[in-house]
C-alpha cells in the first residue's frame, strides 16, 4: 500500500458564515489546502486556519481560485492565462504572509474548483498556473488531478522546474479518461460511506476503480482529498484515515 498523504479544503468560511468543521477536521489530515480570499475566507479567516494547521502539524498549502465568491469558485471564468498567472500569485503572496506572520511554511498549491478543472483540460491555463507558482517559490509543489496519461502535466512541470503531487478523490467519481464527473451529474458525489472507504483503499494499493462507463480506471496518487462539510463527511474522513492507518 503507497503512502496517500489526506488533504482537505478548508478555511472556506466567510465572516460570520461557517462552511465546514475544520476543527474536527484538522487532525484526521497531513494537509490543509488553505482558501485565500478569491472563492471564500478574509484575512481573519486565513490566520486562524493557519494557527490550527500548526497546532496540528499539518502540512499548509494555498488553495486559489477565480475571483468568484458568489459561485464559490465553482464556475468557469474568461480569465487569459496571464490574469490567472497574476491571481495565483496574488492568492498565493497573501497565505504566504500569513504564514510567515506565525512563523509557519507554505509548502504546495492546489488550485480550487472550476480553476483546477480548467488547468486539467487547457494546458495554457495549467502552464499559466506554474508560471504563476514558479515565480513566487519554485520549491513549492503543485497539487494537480491524477490522470490515466500523467505524461503531459509532468513534462509541462519540468519545464518550469516544478515538482508535482497528483490528487485523487474518495468521494467523487470518474469517467474512463481519468477525468472527474460533474458536481451537477446525479452520482458525481458518493454519499456511501462505504463506498468512499473501499475508493480510498483502492486507491492506496493501486487497484482499479470503475468508472461511471463500466471500465477499469486505474489513478495513480500522492495525495487522496477527503471533505468535512458536516458530521457525515467528518465520519467518512475518520474511517478513511482508519483504513489506510491498519492497511
Amino acid at each position: 500500500m503507497s503512502k496517500l498523504l489526506l488533504n482537505a479544503d478548508v478555511g472556506e468560511s466567510l465572516g460570520p458564515w461557517v462552511m465546514g468543521n475544520d476543527t474536527a477536521l484538522m487532525p484526521l489530515v497531513d494537509l490543509a489546502n488553505i482558501a485565500c480570499g478569491f472563492h471564500a475566507s478574509d484575512p481573519d479567516i486565513m490566520r486562524a486556519t493557519v494557527q490550527l494547521a500548526a497546532q496540528h502539524g499539518v502540512t499548509i498549502g494555498a488553495h486559489p481560485a477565480y475571483p468568484d465568491l458568489i459561485g464559490f469558485g465553482r464556475r468557469s471564468m474568461a480569465c487569459t492565462p496571464q490574469q490567472v498567472e497574476n491571481l495565483m500569485l496574488y492568492q498565493i503572496g497573501a497565505l504566504a504572509a500569513i504564514c510567515r506572520a506565525e512563523g509557519a511554511n507554505l509548502h504546495y498549491v492546489k488550485p480550487h474548483g472550476a480553476l483546477y478543472n480548467d488547468m486539467a483540460k487547457d494546458h495554457q491555463l495549467l502552464a499559466a498556473v506554474m508560471r504563476g507558482v514558479a515565480a513566487f517559490d519554485p520549491n513549492l509543489l503543485l497539487v494537480v488531478p491524477a490522470s490515466h496519461d500523467p505524461a503531459p502535466a509532468q513534462a509541462l512541470a519540468r519545464e518550469h522546474n516544478l515538482k508535482l503531487w497528483f490528487e485523487v478523490f474518495a468521494d467523487r467519481s470518474y469517467h474512463q479518461d481519468g477525468s472527474l464527473v460533474a458536481r451537477g451529474t446525479p452520482g458525481a458525489v458518493h454519499q456511501e460511506q462505504q463506498l468512499i472507504v473501499e475508493q480510498a483503499i483502492k486507491f492506496a494499493q493501486g487497484l482499479p476503480i470503475q468508472s461511471v462507463e463500466g471500465t477499469e480506471l486505474t489513478l495513480h496518487a500522492d495525495t487522496l482529498c477527503v471533505h468535512g462539510d458536516n458530521a457525515a463527511s467528518i465520519q467518512a474522513a475518520q474511517a478513511i484515515r482508519s483504513a489506510l492507518t491498519n492497511e
